[in-house]
């Protein structure tokens, strides 16, 4: 390739999309992509993302005084002051805007000019629009409000904001994410349900029918034009992709169709499916922590709670088969010998950096960092003494029986005080990620409670760390969240995995490899 091909990232959060784009390769080790611009418009993701930027300057050396904050040596430096090219690089690069502004109107206009001159044609458009208002949970919760109505909720239109980007910017190609919730939205655009609508403006961004629409599935092997796909084939199961977590989103990518005109079939091969990848893959050999008590917490306070905790959940353990009650037991029994050699896990600690050997080869690489001595972000939260009860009932039950407990499993003792706790509505308030499947879809609720993330091991008793759902999530180990704790769960649970991420790279490297070898 000539050049490499510039990256528009657009509500990029902590930049996990634009982070699989910027690491990919080819065969002769060169990078590929070069981020030209990245946008978003929490403060918090924006710094983040501010210092990935940062230090991709350094290309694939991170600068000493970067380990040597992560691995606790030292306080956080300036980097402004310590490396003054590379930050202001990174300040011109990432901006905290909230597009629809002037502000951020304005700016894209003058940025978009220069990258068009720049790089021509070599630009990808990447990004994904909010999706609160697609979300199957954002739905349910606006149900009950008499006066919502869809089509006057702005965020239901955030999408726009994309496409005039792509209409101004006209890249060789563009891959836009959402929620799966977006393609039964009944939000009407112009007669059209929301997605239709979607498609469409994506179809004509610049001009009638200037890109074509590819979808990423296996299921689309013939690369259907279209009007031809389903919108089902645009859902990508991460699961099946090598992501530990069963994580399933819409992922639409577009080529502007005079480019599609000169490249041979196929033009945009699916994504190759992967070894599948468990909990277990990725945290079974992460240091043991144990949770923290939301109020007084010490060593000695959570010892004297834990001692508690588990005679409440053994005078309470359901009724189980012979095999399931053993096993049961058996958690009691590692619980008590803990307490027993007095045994307090701390709430973070060094160690603990490798990924266990059954973690596939090409993970265990992505994620990794040997420089590291401990993993940043892996602090552990504070739990109310009833969750605690609730937590380890919840991860001795999926030990003993193979599943998460649902609301019937759990003894009236241990069910909390909501009037719905019964109905069905709630079965799986309490949720286990088990550690030989997949997690469950790590979300950004991750930041109000961790009932839906339970740590497996009950003798941890806790929630997972941000650092765990950034394993679940495919970030690398030197990859820190800035804010506070609660803005961190936000950013890693909003975000598209990086290794993911990395896979649409390397179909849309084909796309650009095969251009230059029609060109003429």
């Amino acid at each position: 390739m000539n050049q490499p091909v510039g990256i528009v990232d657009l509500f990029a959060g902590p930049g996990g999309l634009g982070e699989g784009f910027s690491l990919f390769k080819d065969q002769a080790g060169k990078k590929i992509f070069s981020i030209k611009v990245s946008i978003e418009k929490e403060p918090s993701a924006y710094a983040t993302l501010h210092l990935r930027s940062f230090l991709r300057k350094f290309n694939d050396e991170f600068p000493p005084e970067y380990y040597d904050f992560l691995n606790g040596k030292i306080d956080e430096p300036d980097w402004s002051t310590l490396y003054p090219d590379e930050w202001m690089a990174a300040s011109d690069e990432v901006k905290c805007l909230t597009l629809g502004t002037k502000k951020a109107s304005d700016f894209l206009a003058n940025r978009i000019a220069d990258i068009r001159k720049m790089c021509g044609d070599r630009v990808i458009l990447i990004g994904g629009p909010p999706c609160q208002a697609y979300s199957l949970a954002g739905r349910s919760r606006r149900a009950g409000i008499v006066d919502y109505v869809p089509g006057k909720d702005p965020r239901n239109f955030m999408y726009k904001h994309y496409i005039k980007v792509l209409a101004a910017l006209q890249p060789a190609a563009f891959v836009m994410e959402n929620v799966k919730g977006m393609l039964s939205s009944l939000v009407q655009v112009r007669g059209n349900r929301i997605f239709r609508a979607i498609r469409s403006d994506l179809c004509d961004a610049a001009g009638p029918s200037s890109y074509q629409i590819f979808a990423l599935s296996p299921s689309n092997e013939k690369t259907r034009l279209d009007r031809e796909c389903l919108a089902s084939d645009f859902i990508v199961r991460f699961e099946d992709y090598g992501i530990p977590q069963a994580r399933h989103r819409v992922i639409i990518v577009g080529v502007r169709k005079d480019i599609v005109q000169r490249i041979p079939p196929p033009r945009l091969l699916p994504l190759a499916m992967q070894t599948k990848c468990s909990v277990r893959d990725v945290l079974d050999a992460m240091p043991r922590i144990r949770s923290g008590l939301s109020k007084c917490d010490s060593a000695n306070a959570w010892e004297q709670q834990m001692q508690d905790v588990i005679t409440i959940v053994r005078k309470h353990a359901p009724t189980l088969s012979r095999r399931e009650a053993m096993a049961f037991k058996s958690v009691w029994a590692r619980c008590d010998a803990m307490l027993a050699d007095a045994v307090v896990l701390p709430r973070e600690c060094s160690g603990g950096i490798e990924l266990p050997g059954s973690c596939p080869v090409n993970l265990r690489h992505w994620i990794m960092d040997k420089a590291l001595t401990r993993l940043p972000n892996n602090y552990a939260r504070g739990h109310m003494p009833d969750d605690l009860a609730r937590y380890l009932f919840a991860a001795a039950f999926s030990q003993a029986c193979g599943r998460s407990p649902k609301a019937r499993d759990f003894p009236d003792a241990l069910a909390p005080n909501h009037r719905n706790w019964r109905s069905g509505k709630f079965s799986d308030r309490f949720r286990v990620q088990l550690l030989d499947a997949p997690a469950s879809t790590i979300t950004s609720h991750i930041a109000k409670d961790g009932h839906y993330f339970i740590h497996p091991d009950p003798t941890q008793c806790r929630s997972l760390t941000v650092r765990e759902a950034a394993r679940l999530q495919t970030f690398s180990d030197n990859y820190y969240f800035k804010g506070n704790r609660t803005q961190q769960y936000i950013q890693v649970g909003n975000a598209v995995p990086p290794f993911l991420a990395h896979q649409i790279a390397e179909r849309l490297w084909h796309v650009f490899r095969a251009l230059d070898q029609n060109v003429g």
